[in-house]
């Protein structure tokens, strides 16, 4: 085997690995609010969603062939750098997804592995390297302004839905509309998923897609190979099922208390917008498209919205594209100054370093289906919060 293929496949074991990642950091962006409502259980919801991710992943390719094709120039790169540049950038990605989930922040793992991919291409390339604007494509067209305007029209959206849903069913006895409401969770929470798995497992497609040119297996007008399609949406799936309970904690009970028709019109305004992006091959946020919704709900139904918390989750968002690229641009130089292989397995096990670090310090304080509606240390959300506002 050479040296040049055993890179190629690290590159593409490191992208699955971040597409495990992405998985179980972007469950709650479908399930949290069925979770916090009561409509799924908690593991019934996870297994669900994952088959759902399993399925979406095949529907389209139109967001792969975005980042395939339009963050990276291809001219001028030789297709052993074009390699390195793939894996830093996707080391980025991931230990920014593992820091933010240890935290319970809901940040985007599309952004994650932007940043990291734009970093480690201007550490080796420099600025012209990254394809910023080109006609309708670019990173500032395709990735930066649909970061701007997702999650402020899910949460108009949302809002107006949310408002609209408790107008018409006002006077009606609540025990009479919360089954169907509960149902319509179910319902609404399943297209989320799905439209989570046609979204997201498609950017690692696309990255694997990178690599193969770059290694020379494929040309970049070539069709999407099955055996890409199908590791993706398993490696997804996968993760996905894993549940990342402590950011379906902070989206069902940390920023707004939640109830059946609130969760109703917050999935619904997800799935809707995740799934128009797709079509238009937008890789969406899928995590800031379902927070602005939740936040929406809130607002619409005249709730308690906790703005400290999602002063947090906005700061995350911000620092995800920088911090992700610095990453990125680190594990680049780190690479390229060792060089070769010995780089690759460098950065490789500084990787396998930090996820194992950030792991051990998780089991401190460990957050699963048996705890994941409680907020925090025990308590419930709304008493946590009425605690606070007592002791000010």
């Amino acid at each position: 085997m050479s040296a040049e293929l055993l890179v190629l496949l690290i590159v593409i074991v490191t992208a699955l690995v971040f597409d495990f990642t992405n998985g179980f950091h972007d469950t709650a962006n479908a399930m949290a609010t069925s979770i916090a409502t009561g409509a799924l259980k908690p593991k019934v919801a996870v297994a669900l969603s994952a088959v759902l991710n399993l399925i979406g992943a095949f529907l389209s390719v139109a967001v792969a062939a975005t980042v395939a094709k339009g963050i990276v120039s291809l001219n001028n790169v030789s297709g052993h750098d074009l390699l390195v540049i793939v894996f830093a950038g996707l080391v980025g990605g991931i230990l920014w997804n593992l820091l933010t989930w240890l935290l319970g922040l809901p940040s985007s793992s599309s952004h994650a592995l932007f940043g990291g991919l734009i970093g480690s291409t201007i550490a080796a390339l420099g600025w012209s390297g990254v394809i910023w604007v080109s006609g309708s494509e670019g990173v500032l067209i395709k990735i930066v302004m649909p970061a701007l305007l997702a999650p402020v029209i899910a949460a108009m959206v949302a809002a107006l839905g949310t408002f609209l849903v408790y107008r018409i069913t006002r006077g009606i006895d609540k025990t009479k509309t919360e089954e169907g409401f509960r149902w319509g969770q179910i319902g609404s929470a399943s297209l989320v998923s799905l439209a989570h798995g046609t979204n997201d497992a498609q950017k690692t497609m696309g990255v694997i897609f990178l690599a193969l040119v770059a290694y020379g297996s494929l040309d970049s007008n070539d069709h999407m190979p099955l055996w890409v399609m199908a590791s993706c949406a398993v490696a997804i799936a996968l993760g996905t099922y894993l549940g990342g309970w402590r950011i379906i904690r902070t989206l069902g009970k940390g920023l707004v208390e939640i109830e059946s028709p609130q969760g109703l019109a917050a999935e619904s305004t997800a799935a809707a917008i995740i799934l128009t992006s797709a079509h238009f091959g937008l890789p969406l946020s899928t995590t800031q498209t379902a927070t602005g919704s939740i936040l929406g709900t809130g607002i619409g139904k005249g709730a308690e919205v906790r703005w400290s918390v999602m002063g947090r989750m906005a700061v995350a968002w911000l620092l995800t594209l920088p911090a992700a690229g610095i990453v990125g641009a680190v594990c680049w130089a780190l690479a390229h100054g060792i060089g070769g292989l010995p780089g690759v397995l460098v950065v490789f096990g500084v990787l396998i370093f930090g996820a194992l670090a950030i792991y051990l310090r998780s089991r401190r304080n460990p957050v699963d289906h048996h705890n994941v509606n409680e907020w925090p240390e025990g308590r419930s959300a709304s008493q946590a919060s009425i605690e606070q506002n007592h002791a000010g």
